[in-house]
């Protein structure tokens, strides 16, 4: 297979033996390898309490999503991952959002994740490094999709980002 691009999103809540999570996201980015977002502070989803550390990377690759995801889950596990409650505390998290192959679907992985156009964590940083990235079916880019998610949650809430504290 011919080399491709992927974006991944990274994340991380809880300490690990790289340190704090925003350590253990740092340490993920340098394994990767790869142009990288800044990583950023978000609130948690579900159940969990803890602050996450999320990032966003860009890394071409020979593999099929599949073997990607394989070895994904490899550094998951080698930095401490287990399998728990969803949305709880990890160690690292890291997800497959989309591929310059177009998308992918197969028991296991569905690419675009299903979830992104909804996840600011994913959005914000993913718009860092790729704004023009135009997702599979969609006439919106990257920078256009999060610029419509953090509108519609400023009027949802009164607060707008852009204008600061």
């Amino acid at each position: 297979m011919p080399a491709s691009i992927f974006l991944l999103a990274l994340g991380s809540n809880r300490c690990g033996r790289h340190g704090t999570p925003r350590d253990e996201v740092a340490a993920a980015l340098r394994l990767l390898g790869g142009r990288s977002s800044p990583i950023i502070a978000s609130e948690p989803l579900g159940p969990s309490t803890r602050t996450f550390a999320n990032s966003a990377v860009l890394i071409e690759s020979d593999e099929t999503p599949p073997a990607l995801l394989a070895r994904l889950k490899a550094i998951e596990r080698s930095f401490g991952r287990r399998r728990g409650r969803r949305w709880g505390a990890r160690v690292i998290d890291l997800d497959i959002i989309l591929w310059s192959g177009g998308a992918w679907r197969s028991p296991t992985l569905t690419i675009p994740h299903p979830a992104f156009r909804a996840r600011a964590f994913v959005l914000g940083p993913a718009t860092a490094i790729a704004p023009d990235w135009r997702p599979p079916g969609s006439a919106l880019t990257l920078r256009h999709l999060h610029a419509r998610l953090t509108r519609a949650r400023a009027a949802l809430t009164g607060f707008d980002p852009r204008e600061g504290p």
